[in-house]
């Protein structure tokens, strides 16, 4: 989607959460129940709208994966926004499933794309490692991982990882796209609940690049690995089958990050540029 708004329209901000454990993912499919489905049928229904709103996501979540500051936008005509702008949130509450909820709609700034202009994404990742297991009322958000962590080894293997990297190890290739990355934070901690939390934060993520970090530092932490060979991992640059993918109901998309609005565009701008990293070639 551009970040130009047609003439007669404005661009809608949409601040949102939901479950993932009933979706199959963000992304709108034609059999399967997804967050953008749900959200663009709710949308036309309560605007009655001809036909459906395209929605662009800050992050595509997969199947199972849940998200506590989402952020979205669709294109809309001024006409429609101004009779129904004020009502919308309302309107939404009671037409939306309860596993998906909007809590802000808002008239976006200009220049502002909720995928392109954003900074950085947070992820957490919840793991219990309680020998008896993880709280029934939890279970749908929380991993158990059926051996003792040691936090102080994994935040040890996890500042290894840290800058801009080609993450290509730990990411799904997908045919055209750069697997270089910035990751901005990589922090265990254990709260009070025994639970233990891993905050994942970058500019932007490949495909099962949050999942296969965790993967790789849960074996760290187990005491399965030493605490360098996430890292050596890395700079190998290419797939290991020892590194696995670990489900998703433990993660959730915390917050999206934004420049001020004067920088909005320029932002998104540059994030549709192919990265390489210093000293690579260009093809």
């Amino acid at each position: 989607m551009s970040d130009e708004v047609e003439p007669g329209h404005v661009r809608v901000r949409l601040d949102l959460s939901y479950d993932g454990t009933q979706f199959s993912g963000w992304a709108k499919q034609r059999t399967l129940r997804t967050v953008q489905g749900e959200l663009e049928s709710a949308l036309q229904t309560v605007m009655r709208l001809p036909r459906p709103v395209e929605l662009t996501v800050a992050g595509r979540t997969d199947a199972g994966v849940h998200a506590r500051g989402q952020v979205a936008q669709f294109d809309l005509a001024a006409e429609v926004w101004a009779e129904h702008g004020d009502k919308l949130l309302r309107r939404l509450a009671g037409r939306l499933p309860h596993d998906v909820r909007v809590w802000r709609v808002a008239e976006a700034p200009a220049g502002f794309n909720a995928r392109f202009s954003a900074v950085w994404r947070r992820y957490a990742y919840r793991v219990g490692d309680h020998q008896g297991g993880v709280d029934p009322l939890r279970r749908s958000h929380v991993l158990w991982h059926p051996w003792p962590l040691d936090v102080g080894a994994m935040n040890e293997a996890s500042a290894e990882l840290l800058g801009e990297h080609d993450f290509a190890a730990y990411c799904r290739r997908r045919e055209g796209a750069t697997t270089i990355r910035t990751l901005q934070q990589l922090s265990w901690e254990r709260g009070a609940d025994g639970i233990v939390t891993a905050t994942v934060r970058a500019d932007a993520f490949c495909h099962n690049m949050v999942r296969s970090l965790v993967g790789a530092l849960l074996h760290v932490g187990d005491g399965h690995r030493p605490a360098d060979w996430p890292g050596r991992i890395l700079r190998a640059g290419v797939r290991d089958s020892s590194v696995h993918v670990v489900k998703p109901h433990g993660l959730t998309l915390e917050e999206v990050g934004y420049p001020a609005d004067e920088l909005l565009a320029a932002r998104s701008r540059e994030a549709r540029n192919m990265r390489t990293l210093p000293g690579a070639g260009c093809c």
